[in-house]
């Protein structure tokens, strides 16, 4: 598995509730197989889908316990509603999330791998006139992947193109994980990675910083961290949330603020200054180089600092029961 890339390997139980009726049939728990959807399902026509991305960690303990299961309940939910699909209750979700993993538990690697839990939902109502209601029908699914590193190579330096044209996605949608919204930055990250090599984008539309494609950012010092304040126009990443709560724990000084591409520009220049992603897939990664309308800029040393470091460790030492978890973000499975 080490060198399967990250999500490609199943594990081999996944769970299924639909909806119709105006309510959800019980979930049923099974082996891995493919779904059968209609060619006139409201999904392939009109992007009614919504996901989750949540990991469970096996700690030094060998007990395996889910990262901030509320929160990832509570944002499918919230994507939800955004896009008038059917709202899972709390317990349900969080009984089928809890149920795949504990088929799951032989699954999940030491550290530093994880178990990577996907819930989608998607509107199944076959109908091609659909466009203008939503889906009278729909299934939620749970699947599960035991994971490594996020990016070939592991934790090294990023590179990222920033680009001032062009958003991510449309605003009204930012915050919401749907797949449309990962495919309006496909383009662009991919032109970027042609002419460049770069990693991701970092999405700073007008030149007010978002997001990457999928990541949140973060400017880092000895005693500050600073990231865009939240708004409906990028997602609202729970390890972003994670960092910042560790961060304040540790004394550094959190502002949630509006971000330029100038003060990026300025901050890099000096020789302490970090910046650094966060998201559930990679957990936090460094930034080692900026490209800015076709010039390379180094971040600081142009390696991964040592506060990102330090802020990514802590993170992980929560994920694994080495550290303590006063926020009561693990979920234990027996």
């Amino acid at each position: 598995m080490a060198s399967a890339a990250f999500g490609s390997v199943l594990a081999d139980h996944m769970s299924v509730a639909r909806w119709s009726g105006g309510m959800w049939e019980a979930p049923k728990l099974g082996p891995l197989e493919p779904l059968s959807l209609h060619p006139a399902a409201h999904v392939l026509h009109y992007g009614s889908a919504c996901f989750e991305g949540l990991k469970a960690h096996r700690g030094v303990d060998d007990v395996v316990r889910i990262f901030r299961l509320d929160r990832h309940v509570q944002r499918l939910q919230d994507s939800a509603n955004v896009l008038v699909l059917p709202i899972p209750s709390t317990e349900m979700l969080t009984e089928m999330i809890i149920g795949v993993v504990r088929a799951s538990l032989t699954d999940v690697p030491d550290a530093p791998g994880s178990l990577y839990i996907r819930p989608m939902l998607i509107g199944t109502e076959k109908n091609i006139g659909a466009a203008a209601h939503p889906s009278k029908e729909a299934m939620l699914f749970v699947l599960a992947s035991p994971v490594g590193d996020y990016f070939a190579g592991g934790v090294r330096p990023l590179v990222l193109a920033i680009e001032t044209e062009r958003p991510r996605t449309t605003p009204q949608f930012g915050c919401v994980k749907a797949g449309a919204n990962y495919a309006m930055a496909l383009g662009p990250t991919m032109e970027a990675a042609d002419h460049f090599g770069v990693d991701q984008i970092l999405f700073a539309p007008d030149g007010q910083v978002q997001e990457t494609g999928a990541s949140n950012f973060l400017l880092i010092d000895a005693e500050r961290v600073i990231t865009p304040e939240l708004t409906d126009s990028f997602l609202h990443g729970i390890t972003r949330d994670s960092v910042l709560r560790i961060a304040a724990d540790l004394g550094y000084r959190v502002e949630e603020r509006p971000v330029t591409v100038e003060e990026v520009l300025a901050w890099v220049a000096r020789p302490d200054a970090e910046a650094a992603l966060t998201g559930t897939a990679a957990v936090m990664s460094g930034v080692g180089e900026l490209v800015h309308r076709g010039r390379r800029i180094a971040v600081g040393t142009g390696k991964v600092g040592t506060q990102t470091k330090a802020l990514r460790q802590a993170l992980t030492k929560v994920h694994t029961a080495e550290r303590a978890d006063p926020h009561y973000w693990l979920t234990p499975i027996t």
